[in-house]
């Protein structure tokens, strides 16, 4: 671990080359390039933001170069550009919901302690439960009353402000009464802060003590942890939001694309038709030339031809009907020529 932060620190300083010869050639890298850190050049690289807290990922064995992000941004889209999000997506998403995991296992945890803590004060659950609704109604009260103070305090009414505020007080006081009700006696706590309720923090998944001092509040909010998990949170969220956004704006395109095609089509339909009837009429609307007398002209003449074929065709088969009977009567009468003769024997 030492020496991978020791030649990242090296590298920092003197270039990623800094082992190699004078005459050896040096291969340019590119952010396409298996040791380009892909998360880095798509927002950030996780391993940099968790350095030194429960949640460390160790030193990334990728390379982070400005110049090679730049360059990632201002090329086009691809399929290795996308394939850069998908990977910086679905780490940062596992990463996302093993906190969510982590979070529900925490509040599982503290929920139990406070039970336990319940059940040796001699407090039933259905007692809790009671006294949890009641101090939701203080804890609403009191964020009116802040309101309405504030108000008055615009107002120049300083003295209802003060009244207000201190009747603020009233009610915290009475809260942290109830909240003490609830069990928070000096035991085996595994939390380490058995006298002071706690809840876990929605960001980073800490264990946080209620109404602590503001300057510790101030500290976990600028941890390194918190500060983390927000970054890795808003991250996530912007570039999902991207990829939504243009996949809208390529619908839009796509859409605006088929109604000019179709209001083209329907154009060049209505072109073709009117082009069609405007020659129909033309040819309908045109004089007669010496060329359409001459076509009918010649087309009489062949009706005329056909019709003498068809008057020689038909006194062709006349004299061949002629010819055929005169030969049966011929043989009939060879037949009757050959009867005489029998008879006469």
């Amino acid at each position: 671990m030492a020496s991978q932060e020791m030649a990242a620190m090296l590298d920092e300083l003197m270039g990623r080359n800094r082992n190699a010869m004078p005459h050896e050639k040096l291969k340019e890298l590119t952010w396409e390039d298996d040791d380009c850190c892909k998360y880095f050049i798509v927002d950030f690289c996780p391993h940099d933001i968790f350095v030194n807290t429960k949640s460390d990922l160790g030193p990334c064995s990728n390379v982070h170069d400005e110049e090679l992000k730049k360059k990632y941004h201002s090329a086009e889209s691809s399929g290795r550009k996308t394939s850069a999000e998908d990977d910086f997506i679905r780490f940062c998403q596992k990463m996302v919901n093993d906190l969510g995991h982590k979070i529900r296992r925490s509040k599982e945890r503290l929920k139990l302690t406070q039970l336990e803590q319940a059940a040796a004060a001699g407090i039933s659950q259905q007692d809790q439960a009671n006294v949890e609704e009641q101090i939701a109604v203080l804890t609403e009260k009191i964020n009116v009353l802040v309101d309405r103070a504030e108000k008055s305090g615009c107002e120049g009414d300083v003295e209802e402000a003060q009244g207000v505020l201190k009747l603020c007080d009233q009610l915290r006081v009475e809260r942290e009464d109830l909240k003490k009700q609830i069990g928070m006696r000096p035991s085996a706590d595994p939390l380490g802060q058995s006298s002071k309720p706690m809840e876990v923090c929605e960001i980073c998944g800490s264990f946080l003590i209620i109404d602590d001092a503001q300057s510790r509040i101030d500290d976990h909010l600028k941890g390194k942890q918190h500060m983390g998990y927000s970054k890795l949170k808003a991250g996530l969220e912007t570039i999902l939001e991207t990829r939504r956004q243009r996949r809208e704006d390529k619908e839009k395109e796509r859409e605006s694309k088929d109604k000019v095609g179709g209001e083209e089509g329907e154009v060049e339909d209505g072109d073709t038709r009117s082009s069609k009837e405007r020659t129909s009429k033309d040819r309908d609307s045109k004089p007669r030339t010496s060329r359409d007398k001459r076509s009918r002209s010649k087309s009489r003449d062949r009706r005329r031809r056909s019709r003498s074929r068809d008057r020689g065709h038909r006194d062709e088969r006349r004299g061949e009907r002629g010819h055929r009977d005169d030969r049966r009567d011929h043989r009939g009468g060879r037949d009757d020529r050959r009867d005489d003769r029998h008879r006469r024997y």
